[in-house]
């Protein structure tokens, strides 16, 4: 485990040393500071997952360098030395992300004790290490269909199988993805899980979440613009490693304004989905698009083209639309006006509405090759065992 440890007391430094060596337990790599003027750059550098500091160094207004840190860093435990604080320093340590407070002088099975729970805890993290898949979807216009075609293909996901899914509405400023699922106003939403970032873990989400199916959950986008301000890319950041961890399908409603926020969450993609129609301004802003992640260093084989409201014997084909775009696209949702404007209407998946309609065939052809995906990777390793197993 790599320890940063902060204090200008050489004394103190070694009895956090000593302590540190004195643990049953091996394998600490511990690095030391005198001060907080580089530490943003030592935790860049050396990746920590804990550090103990010394409170003499977070006075005087340091505890906000610390809650950048907490933020950036959401994986980084800190450990607090301090002597005869009082409790309203304390109280504002914890909310700049502390997780526990030592008194000085130290003790060495204090301090012992605490790196352990530190140790536990990481130790739990990486035995829960599965992650889930995470699909995006982009629309290229207003009016693409993007986010029905992610409300319903989340929902399909969650009823053609065992899979846990989530639902992430992301678009911040016109975000209405619950509202195509669920006829009823959701308690929390991404405004308040940010709000309350540092506490976030598996128990604060799930209650964050409108719960459509018992595998089917539903995190809705802030109600405001106002509220909208308050999710930054590391609150991001913190929810996709959570979620990723918790659910074996992430889907994302992106909305098609690339800012900070939803470029952080296309970087946990998978797989993105392009939603267009074909027009002439749907197949412009798609090649923007796909200008945009291809300058962002997205993988040809991580984006996808899904045709939605196709109709055979248009003005502009399928294949007209392949050769502007330079790609293939993945998958064709046909028009189907009377059996989406029943779902939307409603409130209720196409697949509860109509489930023999072909947007709804559609969609699940789609769902059941990325659960096939799924099972595949997730099985490959046990088969490779055992088919090595049966050589001995």
């Amino acid at each position: 485990m790599k320890i940063i440890v902060i204090s200008p007391n050489k004394v103190l430094r070694e009895e956090v040393l000593l302590s540190i060596k004195g643990m049953d337990a091996s394998g600490h790599d511990l690095v030391f500071g005198d001060g907080f003027s580089h530490l943003g750059q030592m935790v860049d550098t050396e990746r920590p997952d804990l550090m103990i500091i010394d409170s003499v160094c977070v006075e005087n207004g340091n505890l906000s360098i610390l809650e950048g840190i907490s933020l950036r860093s959401h994986q980084i435990s800190i450990i607090l030395l301090s002597q005869n604080a009082s409790s309203e320093f304390l109280m504002s340590a914890m909310r700049s992300g502390v997780k526990d407070v030592l008194s000085l002088p130290l003790q060495a099975n204090d301090l012992q004790a605490a790196v352990g729970r530190v140790e536990l805890k990481l130790k739990q993290s990486s035995q829960k290490s599965k992650k889930g898949k995470v699909i995006a979807f982009v629309g290229s216009k207003g009016g693409s269909g993007a986010t029905f075609l992610a409300c319903n293909l989340a929902y399909i996901l969650a009823e053609i199988s065992s899979a846990k899914v989530a639902l992430l509405d992301l678009n911040l400023q016109f975000g209405d993805a619950v509202l195509f699922v669920n006829d009823h106003v959701p308690p929390n939403t991404l405004a308040d899980v940010a709000k309350n970032i540092r506490r976030l873990d598996a128990s604060l989400l799930k209650s964050s979440m409108v719960h459509i199916l018992p595998n089917f959950s539903v995190l809705a986008a802030p109600e405001d613009a106002e509220s909208a301000q308050d999710v930054k890319p590391e609150h991001i950041d913190a929810l996709l490693k959570l979620t990723a961890s918790e659910y074996d399908f992430i889907v994302m409603d992106i909305g098609r304004t690339l800012n900070a926020t939803g470029v952080k969450a296309l970087d946990y993609a998978d797989l993105i989905f392009i939603v267009l129609q074909e027009t002439l301004p749907f197949i412009r802003d798609s090649k923007r698009l796909l200008h945009a992640f291809r300058s962002l260093g997205y993988a040809k084989e991580k984006i996808n083209i899904m045709l939605n409201r196709h109709e055979k014997g248009g003005d502009i084909r399928l294949i007209d639309v392949e050769t502007a775009l330079g790609m293939k696209v993945y998958k064709t949702i046909p028009n189907s006006y009377l059996a989406v404007s029943a779902s939307v209407n409603q409130g209720v998946p196409i697949m509860k509405v109509a489930k023999n309609d072909a947007v709804t065939k559609a969609l699940q052809e789609v769902a059941e090759s990325l659960v096939e995906v799924s099972k595949a990777k997730k099985t490959g390793w046990l088969e490779n065992l055992l088919h090595h197993a049966s050589l001995f």
